[in-house]
């Protein structure tokens, strides 16, 4: 199986000097996907990014594993509604338009 768009989740460990037992703690949770070829955990690049702030949540803030599933869970609440009120603009504004 292809590994380019993967990352070995002890490279990224070792890279950030954290425990591989924090990063199995995050799948746990259901916060990150890891996907393991021949005994090895690869993390997909495009968690990347989550999984910093992830880290830097926990590391930085000391915000423990519960907190960083509720904070995850009502930042996607938060940007599902964004995007539906966005929508419901855009619906209004045609009904507007079509009143001038």
């Amino acid at each position: 199986m292809e590994t380019g768009h993967l990352i070995a989740a002890n490279d990224f460990c070792s890279s950030h000097q954290i425990e591989i037992s924090f990063i199995s703690s995050l799948k746990e949770f259901g916060l990150i996907e890891i996907t393991t070829i021949k005994e090895t955990s690869y993390i997909d690049t495009r968690q990347l990014q989550q999984l910093e702030k992830f880290l830097r949540m926990h590391y930085d803030l000391e915000i423990n594993l519960e907190g960083i599933e509720a904070i995850t869970h009502l930042l996607n609440r938060v940007n599902n509604m964004q995007d539906e009120i966005t929508a419901l603009k855009n619906r209004l504004s045609l009904y507007e338009d079509e009143s001038l």
